[in-house]
């Protein structure tokens, strides 16, 4: 006899699964209160890092079906989404998300649904690499300072630049002057660069 699982998350402890859970009953699935699995945990996180789906993972078998109301329940994004229905049907199991009309993602027609959102995913992806990468170079060229705030004053970015010429360890100097070393080993990349920089030109 076919099992039943539902897997119902919420993001934060003042919002509840019963309404996931009674959505679940609704269309027709009937599921056992010790399979349906509920949890609190951010959509943000991925689905491999959850302790509810870790559990419930260890609980399904080759044959059972997994219920699920929004896509957003199996994963953080639409990559995870597939990798989680992947998982699932590598064991055998049938996902349904009733979001889809209650659509069997691991079936020739949901693995279809699956590429579309797959591939529009990677779009929004791309959209958003290439939106951040014209941003960053119109700072850039508006003289905008990227990164960090540098932690030293001036001053005292001169005379690091000094001692470290002078040969002077970047833990040491870290020490004295009550910084990390990736500060120090960062003004001396600076100090590379503009080296690097000038040969150049000559």
């Amino acid at each position: 006899m076919t099992r039943v699982f539902a897997y119902c998350r919420v993001s934060t402890s003042d919002q509840t699964t019963d309404n996931q859970v009674q959505e679940i009953a609704a269309s027709g699935f009937v599921v056992g209160g010790s399979r349906i699995i509920t949890e609190t945990v951010s959509g943000s996180v991925a689905a491999m890092e959850r302790k509810g789906f870790l559990a419930l993972l260890n609980k399904l078998e080759a044959g059972d079906v997994l219920v699920v109301t929004k896509l957003d329940r199996l994963g953080r994004n639409a990559m995870d989404v597939r990798s989680s229905v992947e998982r699932l049907a590598g064991l055998g199991v049938r996902v349904h998300c009733l979001a889809l009309g209650g659509a069997d993602l691991t079936s020739p027609a949901g693995k279809m649904t699956m590429g579309v959102i797959a591939a529009v995913a990677e779009f929004e992806r791309d959209l958003l690499i290439e939106r951040t990468q014209s941003g960053l170079a119109r700072a850039k060229a508006q003289g905008k300072t990227l990164g960090r705030p540098q932690s030293l004053g001036e001053a005292a970015i001169k005379d690091v630049v000094a001692r470290l010429a002078q040969g002077e360890a970047v833990a040491a100097l870290a020490r004295e002057f009550g910084t990390s070393r990736q500060s120090i080993m960062r003004i001396r990349q600076t100090r590379s660069d503009m080296k690097d920089e000038i040969f150049s030109i000559n």
